[in-house]
C-alpha cells in the first residue's frame, strides 16, 4: 500500500495561515511541509515551486470570499434582509482559513506591493461590492444609501479587526449588533 498524500488543499490552507501570520513571505515550502507534517517532496506534486503555490492560495482566497460565500448565503433563499443577516452572520463567524480576518488583512498588505495580489483584491472587493449593492438595492430605492451601506458593510468587515478602541458603556457585540440593526432597517 502506498503512501497516503498531503491534499493540495491542505497546502493552501497551511500557506494561507502562514500568510495570515508573516505575510506572503513566510510562505516557505519547508515550513509547510513541517506544520503539516509531512516531507516537502510531496509539495512538489501538485506545485511546480514557491510561486505556483501563492497564486494557488490567491485564486483559493478570492473564490472562498465572493462565489464562495454568496453561493452558502444564497442557497437558503429568503429576501435580501434575511440574506443581508446570514450574510453578517457568517462574516462575524467566519475563522475559517479562506475566510479569517487575518488573512484578509495579509493579502490587503501584500497588494500593496504586489501587482498579481492587488488585482485579485480588486476582482474580490469589486464583487464583493455589487453584491452588497444587489442586496441593498431591493430595500433601499436611494442609490446613494445604498451606496452608504455598501461602504459602511464593507467597511466594518476590512476595519473591525484593526480597531483597539474600547466600545464605551457597550460590548463590541452590542455595538456591532446596533451597527447591523440600522444597516438592516
Amino acid at each position: 500500500m502506498g503512501a497516503i498524500r498531503t491534499p493540495r488543499d491542505k497546502w493552501i490552507e497551511e500557506g494561507l495561515r502562514a500568510l495570515a501570520v508573516g505575510g506572503p513571505e513566510a510562505v516557505r515550502v519547508e515550513v509547510l511541509a513541517q506544520a503539516l507534517g509531512v516531507s516537502k517532496g510531496g509539495f512538489y506534486g501538485y506545485f511546480r515551486n514557491r510561486a505556483a503555490l501563492l497564486e494557488e492560495m490567491l485564486d483559493t482566497w478570492e473564490r472562498g470570499v465572493t462565489e464562495d460565500v454568496i453561493e452558502r448565503i444564497e442557497h437558503d433563499g429568503g429576501d435580501a434582509r434575511e440574506r443581508l443577516g446570514r450574510l453578517f452572520d457568517f462574516v462575524e463567524s467566519g475563522e475559517a482559513p479562506v475566510t479569517s480576518a487575518g488573512v484578509e488583512l495579509a493579502i490587503r498588505d501584500w497588494a500593496r506591493r504586489d501587482e498579481g495580489a492587488a488585482r485579485c483584491l480588486r476582482r474580490a472587493d469589486n464583487r464583493r461590492m455589487d453584491y452588497l449593492r444587489e442586496l441593498y438595492g431591493a430595500f433601499c430605492p436611494d442609490e446613494d444609501d445604498v451606496e452608504a451601506r455598501c461602504l459602511i458593510t464593507f467597511s466594518l468587515r476590512i476595519g473591525d479587526p484593526l480597531i483597539a478602541a474600547d466600545d464605551g458603556p457597550r460590548s463590541r457585540t452590542e455595538v456591532l449588533a446596533a451597527v447591523r440593526k440600522r444597516l438592516l432597517g
